[in-house]
């Protein structure tokens, strides 16, 4: 996994920036998605959703920006603060900055980097948003075994809250996201994992 991800980062931004350059930054991903806090957030989830990417890339418009989107979207991330989406944004426009990479593109990247705070859509002139947050919560929709999983690594990155606190934050997470009319904003992610979804959250709300 770790070679496939180097590769892929390398494929990305060999025409924007030198090798020397380009290892540095991954040097700096690697580091922060495998720090000892990282149960989820970490490459695996970056691995899973390029992966994936890969399936839909032909009904993206900008694959570039929404690989560099879901690269930094969880480059910073402390379960202790509110502010990581809006960090990782900033995060990413500095390195991309040193790319010289299109402002316009970076100024996307950040929305969408953003976006994924509250899992809404901020952009709709085209379908990038809505597989970027569909991507990011495949997830939910996965076997229960790997859901179970999932809720496992997710409780030992709020590890610092004991359960009097964290079992109603998350619960008030998972309603919050069953109130919604879709989990998912694309017919093919809705189609794939909604049902199963529902189910899996449900059953983790009767766990808490």
């Amino acid at each position: 996994m770790i070679n496939w991800l180097k590769n892929e980062w390398h494929g990305l931004v060999s025409k924007y920036c030198n090798n020397t350059l380009a290892e540095e930054f991954w040097t700096e991903i690697e580091t922060n998605y495998t720090h000892k806090t990282r149960h989820y957030h970490n490459l695996e989830h970056i691995y899973n959703m390029l992966l994936q990417a890969e399936t839909y890339k032909a009904k993206i418009q900008d694959l570039e920006v929404l690989k560099f989107a879901i690269w930094y979207h969880d480059i910073v991330y402390k379960s202790s603060k509110k502010d990581n989406e809006e960090k990782s944004a900033l995060f990413a426009e500095k390195r991309l900055n040193t790319f010289g990479f299109d402002e316009s593109r970076v100024k996307i990247i950040k929305k969408l980097i953003v976006s994924t705070k509250n899992h809404e859509l901020v952009l709709e002139k085209n379908q990038d948003n809505a597989y970027l947050l569909d991507l990011d919560l495949s997830i939910l929709g996965s076997d229960w075994e790997t859901y179970h999983k999932y809720i496992q690594n997710i409780r030992n990155e709020y590890k610092i809250y004991p359960d009097f606190m964290y079992k109603p934050g998350r619960k008030k997470v998972l309603k919050h996201f069953l109130n919604r009319e879709t989990l998912y904003f694309t017919d093919d992610f809705k189609n794939k994992y909604e049902a199963k979804a529902r189910d899996n959250l449900k059953k983790e709300i009767e766990l808490l």
